[in-house]
């Protein structure tokens, strides 16, 4: 799939068709693309459930004609109970000395579960991030835009989750992967799971017929009563009620207290264009001083627009991911823990996070790496699975979204009243006291998830984003710059091979995965620069992401590409 989809008025991309055919109903309906992100994100969450739901977080980036991008952080944040302490009481954590210090491990070991009650720690903020985009709209639409009812937007969720989905394989082979740990999730079984004919748990296999009729009745009802109603109504009293009881530390309180945040972008200047992305608790630093550090090295190093693909292509983004990643991991946190001024307030001037993008800055981590040798790697990733959708309209508005429920499936619980399946993303917190991202009640985890947007000096704007844990900067940047920086179109650049620098899933090893499309002489010259090289099977590894992009030209046009990797569509008014 190398050929880029183009057409005129609006245009949608997901990683599943139906989300992507969702947003183009809902554009074709008079809504915005704000509107039909909604859609696309309730979509989303029914057809994809692996890896994305309404039980987990999502950041927008949205760029309206003449507005400065505004972007959106519906991160949730650590329950009230969710403390240290808390965790000590059931057996994980450090038992302390007599100054307070960490000492030893506690029984069950220093982290926090990665599945079932305890790992759904975190408030979900996704539906509050709807909340926010919506609020946004009616506040910058023209006086002769009619706003869309939820009833309308929330109608394709509603659909497939009563009259069923086709599993897909990536759900099969997700589902078979960590059966042995869900299936002890007996409502995660219930619903996302079939049964052998000896009666034991088994994946649906793919093209089955999956229902979520709890699901669906909650969509209908918070078209009914207002999203807010999953928050502060009915719905939220329901789901605390079913947390605690599961066993989660999740109460009442922490659902009435949230409420999604617009904040100010990141941005990186390049010599033709302005990237956007989300600031902490995101790692949408990462990916801006990616593609920064890779225009400060074009420039001094002299990578031409014909060396798309080639060892040194490689190889500077690869070192630009070692530099990004070494400031992200001593910097990013919950917001409110940063070092320097109020970081996402416009009257707080350069932020710590900012000032990282500055020229200054780029030029001086850029001068560290060395275009001749791979610098030594012995960073351990995180996990983390999503969703990345992008939307344009006619009118110009531009949205960059993602969705999580961080690992697949989240926590695996699955609240039996309303369908929902809570995220872990609480796992991003450690329980050590003097660690820079060490859990406390309020506070936001770490978030593997931010959607880019980069605004062009010619009139484009580019929507662009993927699925992928620590492989979304490392992929955003490879997209971003065959695109602007090698000449490639939208589809050609998110169709070519892939690479990972650090663990896969399942895996330990920190080594620089390639596509097996990417074997051979690449290889070989990467090995020659200091590489610990591995080759992946798969010629399209599912490992690497699922990648999107959406670009709107001055002159109308509009682009839309999906990842061949994944199930995705791209869909055109």
């Amino acid at each position: 799939m190398i050929h880029t989809r183009r057409g005129f008025g609006g245009a949608c991309a997901a990683p599943h068709h139906l989300a992507a055919e969702a947003g183009r109903d809902i554009l074709r309906d008079g809504g915005n693309a704000i509107e039909a992100m909604v859609a696309m994100a309730a979509t989303i969450a029914v057809v994809y459930p692996h890896m994305n739901g309404i039980g987990g977080d999502g950041f927008w980036l949205i760029k309206r004609p003449g507005l400065s991008p505004v972007a959106i952080d519906a991160c949730g944040s650590a329950a009230g109970l969710a403390s240290r302490e808390f965790y000590a009481e059931q057996g994980y954590g450090y038992a302390a000395d007599a100054s307070g210090n960490a000492e030893t491990s506690l029984a069950n070991g220093t982290s926090i579960p990665s599945r079932g009650p305890l790992s759904a720690l975190t408030v979900a903020g996704t539906i509050g991030g709807w909340q926010e985009a919506l609020a946004f709209s009616a506040e910058t639409s023209e006086a002769e835009h009619s706003a869309l009812p939820l009833s309308t937007l929330l109608s394709h969720a509603i659909r497939h989750a009563n009259d069923g989905v086709a599993v897909s394989a990536s759900q099969q082979a997700l589902s078979e992967k960590h059966l042995a740990v869900l299936s002890q999730q007996s409502v995660f079984a219930e619903r996302y799971l079939g049964q052998s004919e000896a009666g034991e748990p088994i994946a649906l296999h793919e093209g089955a017929r999956l229902r979520q009729p709890a699901l669906a009745e909650t969509f209908t009802h918070l078209a009914q009563a207002g999203l807010d109603d999953f928050y502060r109504g009915e719905l939220a009293t329901r789901m605390a009620q079913e947390l605690e009881a599961a066993g989660s530390p999740l109460r009442l309180e922490d659902l009435n207290g949230y409420r999604a945040q617009r904040v100010t972008p990141l941005k990186v200047r390049l010599r033709d264009s302005e990237v956007y992305n989300l600031p902490a608790p995101t790692q949408g630093l990462a990916t801006l001083m990616i593609i920064g550090l890779y225009d400060a090295l074009s420039a001094t190093h002299g990578i031409s627009e014909a060396e798309g693909n080639t060892p040194r292509h490689l190889h500077a983004l690869i070192e630009a991911t070692k530099r990004a990643f070494l400031v992200r991991d001593s910097l990013i946190t919950s917001p409110e823990c940063l070092e320097g001024a109020l970081e996402n307030r416009p009257e707080s001037g350069i932020t710590t996070q900012q000032a990282h993008l500055s020229q200054d800055a780029l030029t001086q981590q850029a001068a560290m790496i060395d275009m001749q040798a791979a610098l030594e790697w012995p960073y351990e990733p995180a996990e983390g699975d999503t969703i990345w959708m992008g939307a344009t309209d006619n009118d110009g508005t531009t949205v960059s979204f993602i969705q999580s429920v961080y690992w697949e499936f989240g926590s695996g619980v699955v609240l039996p009243g309303s369908g929902v399946m809570w995220q872990n993303r609480g796992l991003a917190f450690d329980l050590a006291p003097n660690s820079l991202r060490s859990l406390a009640p309020g506070r936001k985890p770490f978030h593997t998830l931010n959607p880019s947007l980069a605004c062009f000096d010619d009139g484009r704007v580019m929507a662009f984003g993927t699925m992928g844990g620590e492989g979304q900067p490392q992929t955003q940047a490879a997209v971003f710059t065959r695109i602007a920086r090698h000449g490639m179109s939208l589809q050609a650049a998110i169709s070519a091979p892939r690479w990972l620098l650090g663990r896969t899933w399942g895996d330990v090893s920190t080594s620089l995965k390639l596509e097996s499309r990417l074997d051979g002489d690449m290889a070989d010259a990467l090995r020659e620069l200091g590489h610990e090289v591995e080759v992946l099977e798969d010629a399209y590894s599912d490992t690497l992401g699922h990648a999107g992009a959406v670009m709107r030209h001055p002159d109308g046009t509009v682009e839309a590409a999906h990842d061949p990797r994944s199930d995705g569509g791209a869909a055109f008014t």
